[in-house]
């Protein structure tokens, strides 16, 4: 699912870019922003899992779970009109 949603909103978003040329370098710098705040959240999940003891697989799932749940929230906000950016 995440691959999937992943792919649909890269797809709107590079959409409604080409379609807004003039406003699109601080939406850009908004989408960069939120990468970088999911991978260090996934970092320091990642991060915790590990100094538990947590198997791989435990250890993966904490790493990828910001991004997915960001991922998630932009495409049920592009499904249904309310995205912003």
């Amino acid at each position: 699912m995440f691959a999937w949603q992943a792919g649909w909103v890269f797809a709107m978003r590079s959409a409604s870019l080409a379609g807004d040329p003039l406003n699109a370098g601080a939406r850009l710098a908004d989408m960069v922003s939120e990468k970088q705040r999911a991978f260090t959240a996934g970092m320091m999940g990642a991060a915790a899992a590990m100094a538990v003891g947590s198997r791989p697989d435990v250890v993966a799932a904490a790493a990828m779970r910001p991004a997915q749940r960001r991922v998630a929230v932009n495409a049920r906000r592009l499904a249904n009109g309310t995205d912003k950016g």
